[in-house]
């Protein structure tokens, strides 16, 4: 038994641009992705969560691949016999969506946001979030990914952080949640960080009870980059690790760091007379800085 089956000629000149295009408009015609998840019943549920990308422009080659991927991720369970719901979703927090609208309205860092006005730096950052969506949903399209923009989300709706803030209420309440001493992603990194000088004060406070290597009247250095913070200073850390130098300097006599003593007393009039471990340090006290906490 023949059979003689005649298939269509297919020509040697794809074009692949018209053929995207016709399968496009066959699947609008016949509201394919609805119908791929009205199917099924809503028990036969399968919830795929997707990470959404930054909204702060258009796609680049990674969302694309990373797309491609979360599309076989739902068909393959929709082709199992499940109801696949595929929101589309935007991370609008964070630095990418802040820098891209400082450039815009050419302000830089927090006191210069607040000088134009928290409220209205927030309005731009929500105005430009608003005006990303549709070279997404274009590129999405062609390449053959089935997800809702239309019922889309973003991480600035309320409904949506308030969810998040119950899920990780409920994860603290259960104690699972600790710290993380990740580093910052490549991407992060590359978003303008640069060198800076910070500004810093060494600060010297006077010895009030010694320890057998730490005489009263001493005097310990400290370090900071944040002075503000020194009018509450209740401790000063050391490295019990640590060798310090005890140096004599115009009359008086300074605990510091020992690799530290050059920079410190930079005129080079001063005299190391001692060194001592840090544990060594340990437990001797000190006249604050300012008063305020002078009784604790």
């Amino acid at each position: 038994m023949t059979t003689d089956t005649t298939f269509p000629k297919v020509s040697a000149q794809a074009d692949f641009p018209a053929l995207d295009e016709r399968i496009l408009a066959f699947w609008d015609s016949i509201d394919a992705f609805a119908r791929s998840v009205e199917l099924y019943d809503a028990d036969t549920e399968y919830t795929f969560y997707d990470g959404p990308p930054f909204a702060t422009g258009s796609p680049h080659y990674g969302h694309i691949l990373q797309g491609v991927v979360k599309d076989i991720v739902p068909r393959y369970w929709t082709m199992r016999g499940h109801r696949v719901e595929r929101r589309f979703g935007w991370d609008t927090h964070g630095l990418p969506v802040e820098m891209e609208v400082e450039k815009q309205l050419d302000v830089s860092g927090p006191r210069e946001i607040q000088e134009l006005g928290v409220a209205a730096f927030n309005d731009a950052c929500r105005a430009m979030v608003e005006h990303t969506t549709e070279d997404w949903y274009d590129i999405t399209r062609r390449i053959g990914r089935w997800v809702d923009f239309d019922n889309d989300y973003k991480t600035m709706d309320v409904e949506f952080m308030e969810s998040v803030w119950w899920v990780f209420g409920q994860l603290w309440e259960r104690n699972l949640v600790y710290g993380a001493t990740t580093p910052l992603s490549n991407f992060e990194a590359n978003l303008d960080y640069r060198d800076v000088d910070d500004p810093a004060i060494t600060v010297s406070v006077e010895v009030t009870e010694g320890t057998d290597r730490v005489r009263k009247g001493d005097r310990m250095l400290f370090w900071t980059t944040t002075p503000w913070t020194v009018p509450a200073n209740l401790a000063i850390a050391v490295g019990v690790d640590l060798t310090y130098a005890l140096v004599e300097h115009r009359g008086d006599a300074y605990w510091v760091a020992e690799p530290l003593v050059d920079a410190i007393f930079r005129d080079g009039d001063h005299e190391v007379v001692g060194t001592a471990p840090g544990t060594d340090l340990v437990g001797a006290r000190y006249a604050p800085p300012f008063g305020y906490f002078a009784e604790l």
